[in-house]
């Protein structure tokens, strides 16, 4: 990206994205051009170990690529140094991680808040954040009173409507989701997209969602495939 301007800038752009785990582990992914537009929602279908989290993983800048650009609304994140790649990623992305990855002696509030003691402009989004933490708890169907309890006492179903309302608390424009609804049954897991789907577009958010579950492809804007969009590679160790 050249122009920088976050008003304008796809939520994602890839371009002559190249990136291996090294020769020991075997695995190589390029991707020549990949955009997401601000507010889009996209599903990206693949089969599981084919470089569906690594690509997730070189969005969110928690690994870097060798070669190629990936720009998160209109910033390049390999030109950022550890620290503030952590804290951008902080600021801009909401990750809904496949197994949850919450605090389980930490309350509902504590797991939901979380990504705002290292994003202080979604903090000064959020308003009063324990209020907006409840809206959110609402919002996602769990009921009251929860905030003060124990996350690791929850459900699964409870667990990940708590991981979205972390991922989505202060806007942050791009929320990246890794088979998030991979542990539920197929009524949790319809409730839960539904909700997933109006809090996304009520915060202005572009959802990026990784399955491997070819049915939800009608819920989202675009759908892509893996093999469509990235090479992948792979060598003996």
């Amino acid at each position: 990206m050249t122009d920088g301007s976050e008003q304008t800038a796809p939520a994602v752009w890839i371009d002559a994205l190249r990136f291996s785990w090294g020769r020991r582990a075997g695995f190589a992914l390029s991707v020549p051009e990949l955009c997401i537009a601000q507010r889009e929602s996209v599903l990206l279908l693949g089969a599981s170990g084919s470089g569906k989290s690594t690509l997730l993983s070189l969005i969110c800048g928690i690994v870097t690529a060798q070669a190629g650009t990936v720009a998160i609304a209109g910033t390049d994140i390999a030109t950022l140094s550890a620290g503030t790649r952590d804290r951008f990623r902080a600021e801009q992305i909401g990750v809904i991680f496949q197994q949850f990855n919450l605090l389980p002696y930490g309350s509902v509030a504590d797991n939901i808040l979380l990504p705002l003691r290292f994003a202080p402009q979604r903090r000064a989004r959020t308003g009063d954040v324990r209020v907006e933490a409840r809206r959110l708890c609402d919002a996602l169907g769990l009921p009251p009173g929860l905030l003060d309890r124990p996350a690791g006492r929850l459900s699964v179903g409870q667990q990940q409507r708590v991981a979205a309302a972390r991922a989505l608390i202060g806007r942050p424009p791009l929320i990246v989701a890794d088979e998030p609804t991979s542990a539920l049954d197929a009524a949790t897991q319809d409730s839960f997209l539904r909700v997933l789907f109006e809090q996304t577009q009520a915060a202005g958010s572009a959802l990026m969602m990784v399955s491997h579950d070819e049915r939800l492809a009608a819920r989202f804007d675009r759908v892509l495939r893996l093999e469509d969009i990235a090479q992948t590679k792979r060598s003996a160790a």
